[in-house]
């Protein structure tokens, strides 16, 4: 079944040519020019993934994204690749902190979009099909946490815990490699196939993320640790 995709971009001549690329490499392709067509597009038929630039001529591209993680029903599911001005971080850390997947700054070049897109569609979609991530033990426990890597779900006393396809990736990364200190290079490239960028903050912005799905404070974390200078740790043992 041909994965379906909505780009949210009020430049008519980029979605135009972004499309046709998309739609060369076996995506269906959709396009809205404005939040709120977007939105309404993605209601009436919820995509697998959302291209959304954050720069839209009718509301803010966070407040659409915000919208589409906490509307409900299938649409709340799809994916979201953000796309950010060059050099502006601040915009990819509050993205990612209310529920983005991944970012791309603009300008940027259609195969890396199309990699992002790949990348993206494969983590969410790893459970079902044999991948890396469906391989060895299928649930894992630490104390009360329980990580079930055939549904792609995490919770914590039986109460569910809510996370991006993303950080599912990540929890599961640091799980498996429980005791061992990771510097956020390891990390990252465990999950995604490439090195940190420079200045690129976002695994700390899903790593708080995740501790506020999982930890009983955040504040005073027991399962993901900080090593100043270093990066981090996934606890073996756990309450």
């Amino acid at each position: 079944m041909t994965q379906q995709l909505l780009m949210i971009e009020d430049d008519t001549r980029l979605a135009a040519m972004v499309g046709e690329y998309l739609r060369q490499s076996g995506y269906g392709f959709t396009h809205a020019a404005d939040g709120a067509a977007g939105l309404t597009a993605l209601q009436a038929s919820p995509p697998d993934l959302v291209i959304l630039d954050l720069m839209l001529p009718d509301m803010d591209g966070l407040e659409v994204c915000r919208r589409i993680k906490g509307q409900g029903g299938a649409g709340a599911s799809a994916a979201v690749l953000m796309l950010t001005a060059k050099g502006d971080p601040m915009d990819r850390i509050v993205g990612l902190e209310i529920g983005a997947d991944d970012y791309l700054p603009k300008p940027f070049e259609p195969r890396e979009l199309l990699a992002r897109i790949r990348a993206v569609l494969r983590r969410g979609g790893e459970a079902g099909s044999g991948g890396a991530a469906a391989e060895g033990h299928k649930l894992m426990r630490f104390g009360s946490l329980e990580i079930d890597r055939d549904a792609r779900s995490v919770s914590v006393s039986g109460t569910a815990c809510e996370l991006t396809s993303y950080q599912f990736d990540l929890l599961v990364a640091l799980a498996e490699r429980a005791g061992r200190v990771l510097s956020r290079d390891q990390i990252m490239e465990a999950v995604r196939g490439r090195e940190l960028e420079a200045f690129d903050r976002s695994i700390d912005v899903h790593m708080g993320r995740i501790r506020n799905a999982i930890e009983l404070d955040a504040k005073d974390p027991k399962r993901i640790l900080t090593v100043r200078g270093v990066g981090y740790v996934f606890a073996k043992q756990q309450d």
